[in-house]
């Protein structure tokens, strides 16, 4: 279960936000169970933007997973 707060990773490539598939962000907002509003940042701390996402676009973050940076 997804909670706020939790970090998630995207599961599709949303090129209108520049997010590709794998980007992790965090969750600061539910949609009652219909979705979540998922902040993505770089690693310096600046905003990437703020999406409304489906529970499909998002999964939690495993626990034998490792980070990946990449530019923007």
């Amino acid at each position: 279960m997804i909670r706020e707060l939790d970090t998630v990773v995207l599961t599709v490539d949303l090129p209108e936000h520049r997010l590709k598939k794998g980007d992790v962000g965090t969750v600061v907002l539910l949609h009652d169970g219909a979705g979540y509003e998922v902040e993505f940042m770089t690693l310096a701390g600046e905003r990437v933007t703020v999406v409304t996402l489906s529970r499909s676009q998002v999964r939690p973050v495993g626990s034998c997973e490792i980070a990946q940076a990449r530019p923007l």
